[in-house]
């Protein structure tokens, strides 16, 4: 994937193609490369917009959801975006209900894939083991149903950012912070058309949580994709692509309909 990183203000960003914006959120060892597919299919009718989070960037106080979440209002407001269609995956899901709860006036449609927000596992039963490849290598292959959809680069990337102490200390304060901020309570309240594409096979947000979040959000749908691991959209994205365009083309139609 081959495209240019804007920069305004303190954020960086990728943008491609026009239309309403498409803006999508990463999860916590997520990057652009992560959406590469997706791109590439919606940029040919939507503004795709990936920001790159600060995870590593803010200081230990704000190296939260909440903290996320401001860094993404402030990224809105500057840009000018409107009528967006904000999709999140894992941790970046959690990012986009926080934001759709305080600040829903702009945001189109919910989309959440592997989100966190109810119940997560997590790396597993421990935290990073810094120095260990092998560690690394196992638990990035857990994030999907076929463990060769975890290439030598993502696990390369995975293992740079827990070889660091400092990353290492930032990636523990943000997963405490998920875990902190349960959205049980308070999704009711999400008005916005919510598209819930989950793997029928994770096991770090497991099926039992995309069907939770149904149950608890008022205008949502639900779709699982067999064979498939926490990360749908990089492991089985023509079928995920699928999926959100039929949600994306029946809000439009939607909003044709004259009152």
């Amino acid at each position: 994937m081959n495209y240019e990183i804007k920069q305004q203000d303190k954020f960086k960003y990728l943008e491609a193609g026009e239309g309403e914006p498409l803006l999508l959120l990463h999860g916590l060892f997520g990057a652009m490369s992560n959406f590469q597919d997706l791109i590439e299919y919606f940029k040919t009718s939507y503004k795709v917009v990936v920001p790159i989070l600060p995870l590593f960037e803010l200081d230990i106080f704000h190296t939260s959801v909440g903290g996320l979440e401001k860094h993404v209002q402030h990224f809105i407001e500057t840009l000018g975006y409107d009528k967006i269609h904000l999709l999140g995956n894992s941790l970046g899901g959690h990012v986009a209900l926080v934001h759709v709860l305080k600040h829903p006036e702009k945001i189109k449609s919910l989309i959440l894939t592997g989100s966190s927000g109810l119940f997560e596992n997590g790396m597993g039963d421990s935290y990073p083991k810094r120095g260990d490849y092998e560690w690394i290598k196992k638990k990035t292959q857990l994030t999907f149903f076929d463990p060769a959809t975890a290439s030598k680069e993502l696990i390369d990337e995975v293992f740079e950012i827990t070889n660091s102490r400092i990353k290492v200390i930032k990636i523990i304060a943000l997963a405490k912070s998920a875990i902190r901020n349960n959205l049980g309570e308070e999704l009711n309240q999400i008005k916005v058309p919510t598209c819930l594409i989950w793997g029928n096979n994770d096991i770090i947000t497991p099926p039992f949580v995309g069907r939770e979040f149904n149950r608890l959000i008022p205008n949502s749908e639900l779709h699982f994709i067999d064979k498939c691991g926490h990360a749908p959209m990089m492991e089985v994205p023509d079928e995920f692509n699928r999926v959100l365009e039929d949600f994306l083309q029946r809000q439009k139609q939607t909003a044709e309909i004259p009152a």
